[in-house]
């Protein structure tokens, strides 16, 4: 299995950020090649189905996907449930930070008080297990001339833009502004 995991700090109390990313079907906006999701059925917990649109080059393609698991407020599972063995889950772990050696792009809540020991904040992370290998070449129809193997070759790396752009985007909506996000990226694979 490939692994990816991209983390970063979030300064919103974990409760926040957990009923944020559970609310799965907002994802289409955090992402370049998500048209839409559309939930099936569930209310956002374990076994909720969502169908999720993506567009890429010349290629459209509609991803199963199902929660398998939570644990509020600290984690979110996940699986693919067609064409591909693929699953992962939303990690996260409260944290305090001091105000005053936190990053100055931070915008504090306007009743935060700035004189407090702490802010409250989390480490969020979106970890990403696949096997390319998996993937099925009936799953989508191919313009002439264009192999699987050149499509997979070309969509694997952006897996790793996409769920930075994801983390980035989310973050910029659970504080209410933009800012730099810091983010730190782990990958195990060789695709990637």
């Amino acid at each position: 299995m490939d692994e990816l995991v991209v983390r970063t700090t979030v300064y919103a109390a974990p409760a926040d950020v957990y009923e944020f990313l559970l609310d799965f079907p907002r994802y289409d906006r955090y992402s370049e090649y998500l048209d839409r999701v559309e939930r099936l059925r569930g209310d956002g917990g374990p076994g909720t189905e969502y169908a999720l649109r993506f567009a890429w080059w010349k290629l459209g393609y509609t991803a199963r996907s199902e929660v398998t698991g939570v644990e509020a407020p600290t984690r979110i599972d996940w699986r693919v449930t067609k064409d591909i063995e693929a699953h992962g889950c939303w990690r996260i772990e409260p944290t305090t930070v001091d105000p005053a050696t936190a990053d100055a792009t931070i915008k504090l809540p306007d009743d935060a008080d700035p004189d407090a020991a702490a802010i409250d904040a989390c480490e969020v992370a979106l970890e990403i297990r696949f096997d390319p290998d998996s993937a099925s070449a009936d799953a989508v129809d191919l313009p002439p001339l264009a192999s699987f193997d050149w499509v997979l070759k070309k969509a694997i790396p952006l897996i790793k833009e996409e769920a930075e752009r994801v983390v980035q985007r989310a973050v910029a909506d659970l504080e209410g502004s933009d800012r730099p996000v810091s983010l730190d990226v782990r990958v195990d694979s060789e695709r990637i």
